[in-house]
């Protein structure tokens, strides 16, 4: 453990009412956002055997964010009026950033990490604690959820949800690999970890709880205690539906919505997917 994560640990064991916001608590907090920007600090870090290592301490950090902030007017004008906490304001960006955000409502908030040649449509939402990292495309009406990792040239496609650990609140952020295509309407949530090169279909939906079936290997995925939803590298979901096999279910025809790997990628989806290189 490093100095900066023991005295968030410190300030995060204290109830709300103890903690003395004093000048070493506000510089312990600066500099754990400043390094959510920068990305040396992660809610959950890549190992070299493929796995992840989750870093709970970084989620405790935000929450005594959450719990610091007194609520401040931060309108532009009668028009666009917002009320937000003072620790949580959203990020300021430069040019030397090299991100891309289109004219139209989007906000990223501070401490969120955003790698060179990362596309911002309208409207768009990061969260604090994500990490999107290089020519990741967040498209329209798509959010990033607190400590959501999005792996290099990913496409978020519009309207697609990357749920974070504080809502819902949860042990694991989401994780998404390298060169995922994400479809429109998607919702990933609860831990879900998606292999690089995966390709979710629109309105598929990810979460703990959610079984997936591989019709290719002709076998069910599933989270356990130990382990979350995994889609394999490569695997191109879609959704489905299975029946209901209770004497109701099938009296009424009833069906549940059910995400299956139909294939995994090859050259024909990597030419479907190919079109988004030429937007950046």
């Amino acid at each position: 453990m490093n100095d900066l994560e023991s005295r968030v640990e410190a300030l995060a064991a204290l109830p709300a009412h103890e903690i003395q916001y004093d000048r070493g608590t506000t510089e312990t907090l600066q500099h754990f956002v400043q390094g959510l920007n920068d990305g040396t600090i992660r809610s959950a870090s890549p190992q070299d055997d493929g796995s992840w290592q989750v870093n709970q301490w970084v989620k405790r950090g935000i929450l005594v964010l959450f719990r610091k902030g007194r609520l401040i007017d931060v309108s532009t004008d009668e028009n666009f009026q917002f009320f937000d906490k003072d620790s949580l304001p959203t990020r300021m960006l430069t040019l030397a950033d090299n991100v891309r955000v289109v004219p139209g409502g989007s906000t990223i908030r501070n401490g969120a990490f955003l790698g060179h040649g990362v596309i911002c449509m309208p409207p768009m939402y990061i969260n604090i604690g994500a990490y999107v990292d290089e020519g990741t495309m967040v498209d329209s009406h798509a959010l990033v959820g607190t400590c959501a990792q999005i792996g290099k040239r990913v496409h978020l496609s519009a309207a697609s949800q990357i749920g974070g650990v504080l809502e819902p609140a949860g042990a694991r952020p989401v994780i998404v690999e390298d060169d995922v295509m994400i479809g429109g309407n998607c919702g990933v949530y609860e831990g879900v970890l998606i292999r690089s090169r995966a390709v979710l279909g629109s309105g598929v939906i990810l979460n703990a709880s959610t079984p997936v079936y591989d019709l290719v290997n002709q076998t069910i995925l599933r989270s356990t205690a130990e382990q979350p939803l995994e889609i394999p590298r490569g695997a191109v979901v879609v959704a489905g539906s299975r029946a209901v096999t209770s004497d109701f279910g099938r009296a009424h025809g009833l069906s549940i919505s059910t995400p299956m790997i139909v294939k995994y990628r090859d050259e024909k989806t990597d030419a479907k997917t190919a079109l988004e290189a030429a937007l950046r």
